[in-house]
C-alpha cells in the first residue's frame, strides 16, 4: 500500500514539472546573423514569480521580476534585446559558442517551461564546382561523367542520354560532407545542377547537357562526308576553268589573222585631171578596208590640189 502511495505522489510531482512545457524546436542560424526566439504563450507573473531565458539550463540570459527592473546577465549585455510585452529574446551576431539549448522559464512555487529551443549555428557553405570528366558520343546515345566538388568533398555521377532524354544512373543522389552540408546532383530543364547546401545557405553550379552531349556527333563520319563532297566539287571547278581558258585562247587565235587586201568600191572612177580648186561638185569616195598593209596605188598630190572627203570603214 505504501508503494502505491509513493508512486502516485511521484506521478503528480512529475506532471507538475512538465506542466505547461512545450516541444523542443530546432532553429538553424547562420554565423554572424541574429537569433530571434519567441514565447508563444501568455506570461503572467505572480508576486513572487520570476521569468528567465536560460542557456543550456545553467546560464541565465535575462531575468524579469514583477517589481524590479529587467536584468540582462553578463556577458550578454549589448548583445541582447528583450521585449517585456512578448517576452521574446533577440540575440545579435551569433557565433558557434551560442549553439545550445534555450529555455523560457517561469519560476515561483513551481518551474514552468514556456518555450524550448535547440539552436544550431552554421557557417555558410563554400562555393561548389561542376566539372565534366568524360564524354562519349555516338549516333544513338551519349554518356558523360561529371564531378561535383567543394573545398573538402566531392561526388561523381554518370548521365546517359538517348533521343533527347537523359537519365542519371542510380537516380538523384546526395551526400553529406565533412562539414555537415549536403552535395546533390540532379537534372533540371536539360541542365545538370550541382547544389551545395545546408540549413542556412546554398550555392550551385550548372552546365547544359546538349552542347556537351550531341547524339549526332560522329566526328570521323562527318569528316569522311565532308571530304567526299569537297574533293569532287574542287576537281569539277578546275576542269571547268581549264576548259574555259582553252576556249578563249582558241577564239582569240581565230579572230586575229592579217588580211592584206583592200577593196575599193569606186575603182572604175578615174580622178578628173581638170579638176579645179572648187571640189564642191565632186562625189566623195568611200573606201572599205580590212586591217592590214594597203597595196593600192598612192594618188599624186600634184594632180589633185584639194583632197576629196573620204569615208573609211575599218573592221578590226
Amino acid at each position: 500500500m505504501a508503494h502505491i502511495v509513493l508512486l502516485v505522489v511521484f506521478c503528480v510531482l512529475y506532471s507538475w514539472q512538465i506542466q505547461g512545457s512545450s516541444a523542443v524546436t530546432t532553429v538553424f542560424v547562420q554565423k554572424g546573423k541574429n537569433l530571434h526566439l519567441d514565447v508563444n504563450k501568455p506570461v503572467v507573473l505572480g508576486k513572487y514569480d520570476e521569468f528567465r531565458w536560460r542557456f543550456n539550463d545553467t546560464h541565465s540570459i535575462v531575468r524579469l521580476f514583477p517589481d524590479k527592473p529587467l536584468r540582462i546577465v553578463d556577458p550578454y549585455e549589448g548583445r541582447v534585446e528583450f521585449s517585456v510585452q512578448s517576452h521574446s529574446l533577440f540575440l545579435k551576431n551569433v557565433q558557434h559558442s551560442d549553439s545550445g539549448d534555450y529555455t523560457a522559464l517561469l519560476t515561483g512555487d513551481k518551474n514552468q517551461p514556456l518555450a524550448e529551443y535547440k539552436v544550431i549555428i552554421q557557417d555558410p557553405v563554400s562555393p561548389v564546382q561542376l566539372s565534366v570528366k568524360s564524354v562519349s558520343n555516338s549516333r544513338e546515345s551519349c554518356s558523360l561523367t561529371v564531378t561535383c566538388s567543394t573545398e573538402d568533398s566531392f561526388i561523381s555521377f554518370t548521365f546517359r542520354c538517348d533521343n533527347q532524354t537523359c537519365n542519371q544512373e542510380g537516380g538523384e543522389q546526395s551526400e553529406n560532407t565533412t562539414s555537415g552540408s549536403s552535395l546533390r546532383v540532379y537534372l533540371f530543364n536539360d541542365s545538370i545542377i550541382c547544389n551545395h547546401s545546408n540549413q542556412v545557405s546554398w550555392t550551385r553550379d550548372m552546365k547544359e547537357i546538349w552542347p556537351l552531349c550531341s547524339l549526332t556527333a560522329d566526328t570521323n563520319e562527318g569528316r569522311r562526308i565532308a571530304i567526299g563532297i569537297v574533293i569532287p566539287v574542287f576537281l569539277l571547278c578546275i576542269c571547268c576553268l581549264y576548259r574555259r581558258i582553252t576556249n578563249q585562247q582558241k577564239r582569240k587565235n581565230s579572230e586575229n589573222p592579217i588580211y592584206e587586201s583592200i577593196q575599193d568600191i569606186n575603182l572604175n572612177q578615174t580622178p578628173n585631171p581638170n579638176a579645179t580648186e572648187d571640189a564642191s561638185g565632186l562625189s566623195p569616195t568611200s573606201t572599205y578596208a580590212l586591217l592590214g598593209h594597203s597595196t593600192a596605188p598612192v594618188q599624186s598630190t600634184e594632180t589633185v590640189n584639194t583632197p576629196k572627203p573620204e569615208t573609211i570603214y575599218c573592221m578590226l
